[in-house]
């Protein structure tokens, strides 16, 4: 644990992880559940940090059947999944709690929308600045660098943390 930073709480057989147990990672997700051999097995979930949770049955460290739920509470479907469909574009909470009114536009399905530091995007788990091409999660923590085909897709699509001015037509 001490080289991966990650720490363990339960009980050992033989020197692995076995038995009832929580298992925190380095990047906060926690692990609780059944261990095996050194390994999740049998039923346990994983908690994020972003509030979401993933419950399923483990074997041998793969999760052989599970349900993603979202830190809003939807919960992901793999088969008949109808939300953000191409014919229901309506954000979650909009499903839940209706639209908002004529010309207020959402942007995202937080209400009010993160605040965004000047000069970044929101790229969904954090934000990216195309300085340094550096992704760190909402709590300022170092997430990933971004590669080529990343920074083009984030810059392209994703929420900038500053307004765009319209181009001004030219008076005659």
């Amino acid at each position: 644990m001490q080289y991966t930073g990650s720490k363990y709480v339960g009980s050992y057989v033989n020197r692995r992880m076995e038995g009832s147990a929580e298992y925190i990672l380095p990047t906060d997700t926690r692990y609780v559940g059944n261990m095996k051999d050194g390994m999740f097995h049998g039923e346990g979930t994983l908690f994020f940090p972003s509030g979401s949770r993933f419950d399923a049955t483990w074997e041998k460290g793969l999760a052989v059947k599970g349900k993603y739920t979202f830190a809003d509470g939807l919960q992901y479907e793999d088969k008949h999944w109808h939300y953000c469909d191409s014919y229901d574009r309506r954000f979650y909470t909009e499903i839940c709690y209706g639209l908002k009114p004529s010309g207020i536009s959402r942007l995202t399905n937080m209400d009010p929308p993160r605040k965004i530091p000047p000069g970044c995007y929101d790229c969904g788990d954090g934000f990216y600045n195309p300085t340094t091409r550096v992704i760190k999660d909402y709590l300022n923590r170092f997430l990933r660098n971004a590669d080529d085909d990343e920074h083009e897709w984030i810059v392209r699509t994703c929420r900038k943390g500053w307004e765009e001015k319209p181009a001004q037509k030219p008076k005659l």
